[in-house]
């Protein structure tokens, strides 16, 4: 007899039992149902608003990098007209900066002096002062050193430096190179890059910013303010030019909201500013995966359905113990999990297929700012999804079998996928989304997580801590040590019934 045969016609008869059991159809149903009406009810239900020079009203569509990456650019800009080669030194005397934390009084401004740990200051050539036009720039930060970012979504660390800097940023043609020195003597590379299709004249000069200062699941207002010496130009020698670039205006449509600003003290020039430069992970707008929302909702039936694929033979006296009969235990175990896992993974496909393109276009309809979206991710997003489903699933029956009971099976289950899930969307103990099982809702982030901007540790903020198919496999791998072990099990009970009834004993 072929190996395959017991296996081939296990799965048969599991896939026809399943079809048959009218209630592990209808809670598959349900799953789907219940993960599409939450979905398409929030999305529906979202009005975005902001308030700009124009007064409140909706909210401008993101601003997009060279990459069409969503992305920040604001900061305070002390700058010159480079034509042709050329380049910029001086130091970073000193930096501070301003936080607004929570009021401690109500009504009274709580004012903290420090800098947040990507606050920048530094040097900055860009193609021109348009928002979202290709840059370089060699920096200082708040907590992580020198860097060299070019084009919001790069980054390249230098020494880990946090006191007074020189640094040096040099333009030849579509080449920009970054340096360091401690003593203005001595010069480190950082990076080179390339900024293809770069002007002949360029703005090349100053800049300060800062991002938000992060407390619990908000972010609130903070500003750098760096003093910079030893300035010394080559190539540019006009006067300086002075460019709160990206600052919004009151809803008067006069007044600057949190303006920067330039002192000049001797040969030193003190520069203020709030804002950044780089990716807008959550500023950019709302997320496709904000779409799969009810997602968690619709995974407790489905586990419930895989565990009790399982328990109902238990009840039903169906497991029989005894000499072996075909199929084998081992692979009707095999046999049930590929039939979970086949109609779970349909259930998830269907539910995101509807409720990612529809919720999406229902956001866009009302017009709230939506992050860009290639194909390739929507897809991702969609058949991770239906992966994942697949996954809990069959991580939910390996329980089962292993355990033999259904109220214990399903809170294991809840207890690994749905508990870590709902902490981590509270910003509580996001680490679990590494090591539980929930790390696969990772498949389903639509804007990757990028080290050198800190966001809230939330999901609802964007936070997963491992890329997409990395937490996926974390998912997986539990499933499968799930239903190996199971099977292991399975295995060594028929070995131990054989035994039992050899002769002699």
């Amino acid at each position: 007899m072929n190996p395959s045969t017991p296996y081939r016609s296990g799965l048969h008869a599991e896939w026809t039992r399943f079809r048959t059991g009218r209630g592990w159809v209808l809670a598959m149903a349900a799953s789907v149902l219940v993960t599409v009406s939450l979905g398409l009810l929030i999305s529906g239900g979202v009005r975005s608003s902001c308030v700009t020079g124009k007064g409140e009203g909706p909210c401008p569509a993101p601003l997009l990098g060279p990459d069409g990456t969503a992305v920040q650019d604001k900061y305070y800009f002390v700058h010159q007209p480079l034509k042709g080669n050329g380049g910029i030194t001086a130091r970073v005397a000193d930096m501070t900066g301003q936080m607004r934390l929570p009021d401690a009084v109500p009504g009274v401004r709580n004012i903290k002096q420090g800098v947040v740990p990507w606050a920048k200051a530094g040097l900055l050539v860009r193609q021109s002062l348009k928002q979202g036009t290709p840059y370089a720039a060699v920096m200082l930060t708040g907590d992580h050193g020198v860097r060299m970012q070019y084009n919001y979504t790069h980054d390249v660390g230098g020494g880990p430096h946090n006191g007074p800097q020189w640094l040096r940023l040099t333009r030849s043609g579509d080449t920009v190179t970054g340096y360091e020195s401690d003593d203005g003597k001595t010069w480190t590379e950082v990076s080179t890059v390339k900024l293809s299709g770069l002007p002949e004249t360029v703005e090349i000069g100053l800049f300060a910013t800062s991002p938000g200062a992060l407390w619990d699941m908000a972010k609130a207002f903070a500003q750098a303010t760096a003093t910079f010496d030893q300035i010394v130009l080559r190539g540019a020698n006009g006067s300086w030019r002075r460019d709160d670039v990206g600052v919004v205006l009151e809803s008067d449509g006069k007044t600057p909201h949190h303006p920067g600003g330039v002192v000049e003290s001797g040969d030193k020039l003190i520069v203020t500013g709030g804002g950044d430069i780089g990716p807008a992970t959550v500023e950019g707008g709302l997320r496709a995966d904000f779409t799969l929302i009810g997602g968690v909702v619709g995974l407790i039936l489905v586990l419930a359905v895989a565990v009790t694929f399982v328990t109902a033979d238990h009840r039903r006296g169906l497991v029989k113990t005894g000499p072996p009969v075909e199929p084998r235990p081992a692979w009707q175990l095999a046999a049930k999990a590929s039939v979970v896992g086949a109609v779970a993974f349909a259930a998830g496909l269907v539910t995101s297929g509807i409720v990612v393109p529809v919720g999406l276009a229902m956001l866009r309809a009302h017009q709230n700012p939506i992050q860009p979206l290639s194909l390739g991710t929507e897809l991702r997003v969609i058949v991770g999804f239906a992966a994942l489903t697949a996954a809990v699933a069959v991580l939910s029956l390996g329980l089962a079998a292993l355990v033999k009971r259904g109220i214990l099976a399903i809170g294991l289950a809840l207890a690994l996928v749905v508990v870590p899930y709902l902490l981590a969307s509270a910003g509580l103990a996001p680490w679990l989304l590494m090591i539980t099982p929930a790390a696969g809702f990772a498949i389903t982030q639509s804007v990757p997580t990028f080290a050198h901007v800190d966001v809230g540790p939330s999901l609802f903020g964007g936070y997963y801590p491992l890329p997409p198919w990395a937490g996926l496999a974390v998912t997986c791998g539990y499933a499968a040590l799930a239903l190996g072990a199971a099977i292991a099990v399975q295995r060594r009970k028929i070995t131990d019934d054989r035994g039992g009834r050899s002769p002699g004993r």
